[in-house]
C-alpha cells in the first residue's frame, strides 16, 4: 500500500474534475436526473488511466463513452461468466469475440501509449525530469531490462488487464457506497458530520489524504466495509479442486477431483459471523466488531477482494480511490435518489454484478463546514 501512496496525485485529478462536473450539473436551471453508476465508472475508467499510463481515457470530460468501450467490457463479462464456470468452452468461446469495438480501443490505446512511453524514454530532453510513476512505465522499464523475462505481451497484457479489471470493479462498489447511502440517508448523515467535524477541527486535508481517510475517518472505512459486504462486485464462487484423497467439508464428503467453492454473497450473509441483521445495511457493525476486538477475525470472511493467493493484485488501488473520492464527495454535495430506485436496485451477474439504473439528482450543499 505505501508504494501506492505515489499515485493519490493521479487519483486527485480526477476527484477534482468530478467534482467539477458534479458542481455544474447541480447549478443547472434545470435539475438534471442522472445516471450515478455511469458517472462512477467515468471516474473509475479516468482514474486507472492516470495509474497505468499517467493519461486520462477523457470519460469525465463530457460523461461520454463514444467509443463504447464499456459495452464491451460488459460483453466481455458474458465470455467471462460461462468460461469460468466451464473452462471446457474457452476453445470454441474465444475466437469468435470481437476484436474490434471497445476492446479493440482499449488494445490500441494501449499500444499508442507504451509507443509514446518507449520514445520519451530515449528522448535526452526528458532525462532528469521526474513525476509519479506510472504503471506502465514500471513494467516496460522491467521489459526493456529483461525482454524475455518481462515480455512484450506482457506488458500489454498487464495494462489492459489494469483497465478492464480495475473500472467495472471499483465503480460497482462505488455505486453500492452511494446507493445504501441514499437509500437509508442517516446514514449519510452521520458520514457527513464525521467529514464535517474532521475538517472544522483540522484534521484532514482538501483533499483528503489516504492516511487522514484510514486514521480520522473510521465510520468512512465502516460505510466501505459494509458496502463491499453487502453488494461484492463479483458474483461467482472462487473455485478449489478436491485433493484426490478427498475432503468433508461442512460434514458432506467430496470426492477428489470435484470443484467447490463459495460465492462471497453467500459468505458475507453468514448470521454467525456477521450478525443476524446481516441482511440489512448497517455500517456501524464494523465499529462494534472493533471495540470487541473482533475486526482481523470477521475481515477473514470478507471475499469482496477475493483471499489468500487469490486476492485481487488491484484491491489497494481500488481502496485508495475510495477513500479519497467518497469523503470529497459527500463534503461538497446532497443526492436525491429517484423514487424508482429507492427500492432494491436491479443487477445483472455476468461475473461483475453491475447495477441497472442507478439514478439521481447533484444537490450542492448549502453550507459547507470551514
Amino acid at each position: 500500500m505505501s508504494a501506492l501512496l505515489g499515485y493519490e496525485p493521479f487519483v486527485n485529478n480526477c476527484t477534482s474534475l468530478l467534482t467539477q462536473r458534479f458542481s455544474e450539473l447541480a447549478s443547472s436551471a434545470t435539475p438534471t436526473t442522472i445516471d450515478l453508476q455511469h458517472w462512477l465508472q467515468c471516474y473509475a475508467f479516468d482514474v486507472i488511466g492516470e495509474i497505468t499510463f499517467a493519461n486520462r481515457f477523457g470519460f469525465l470530460d463530457y460523461g461520454e463513452d463514444k467509443e463504447g468501450v464499456f459495452q464491451a467490457i460488459d460483453a466481455r463479462g458474458v465470455y467471462s461468466t460461462f468460461v469460468g464456470i466451464f473452462p471446457w468452452i474457452h476453445r470454441f468461446l474465444y475466437p469468435l469475440l470481437p476484436k474490434t469495438g471497445g476492446h479493440g480501443y482499449v488494445f490500441n490505446y494501449t499500444l499508442r501509449q507504451i509507443e509514446d512511453r518507449q520514445r520519451s524514454l530515449k528522448d535526452p530532453r526528458n532525462a532528469g525530469r521526474e513525476g509519479p510513476p506510472d504503471i506502465m512505465t514500471k513494467i516496460l522499464l522491467a521489459h526493456e531490462e529483461n525482454p524475455s523475462k518481462m515480455t512484450k505481451m506482457d506488458l500489454i497484457t498487464m495494462c489492459q488487464s489494469n483497465i478492464g479489471a480495475g473500472s467495472d470493479t471499483t465503480a460497482i462498489t462505488l455505486s453500492s457506497i452511494f446507493y445504501h447511502l441514499l437509500k437509508y440517508p442517516a446514514t449519510y448523515k452521520k458520514l457527513q458530520d464525521e467529514i464535517d467535524t474532521a475538517a472544522k477541527e483540522g484534521r484532514i486535508s482538501d483533499p483528503v489524504t489516504f492516511k487522514e481517510a484510514q486514521n480520522e475517518l473510521p465510520y468512512l472505512q465502516a460505510v466501505m466495509k459494509e458496502a463491499l459486504r453487502i453488494h461484492p462486485a463479483t458474483g461467482l464462487p472462487m473455485q478449489r479442486v478436491v485433493p484426490k484423497e478427498g475432503a468433508t467439508i461442512a460434514g458432506v464428503f467430496v470426492q477428489g477431483g470435484e470443484s467447490v467453492g463459495i460465492n462471497s454473497w453467500v459468505a458475507h450473509r453468514n448470521q454467525r459471523v456477521f450478525g443476524r441483521d446481516a441482511e440489512e445495511w448497517r455500517p456501524e457493525r464494523w465499529l462494534e466488531f472493533e471495540e470487541q476486538g473482533r475486526g482481523g477475525e470477521v475481515e477473514r470472511y470478507m471475499l469482496a477482494f477475493g483471499m489468500g493467493s487469490r486476492t485481487c493484485i488491484g484491491k489497494n488501488i481500488s481502496l485508495l480511490e475510495m477513500s479519497k473520492v467518497v469523503p470529497q464527495l459527500v463534503r461538497k454535495f446532497d443526492f436525491l435518489l429517484e423514487e424508482e430506485c429507492r427500492g432494491d436496485l436491479k443487477c445483472l451477474n455476468r461475473w461483475f454484478v453491475k447495477q441497472q439504473n442507478f439514478r439521481g439528482r447533484v444537490i450542492a450543499r448549502k453550507a459547507v463546514a470551514a
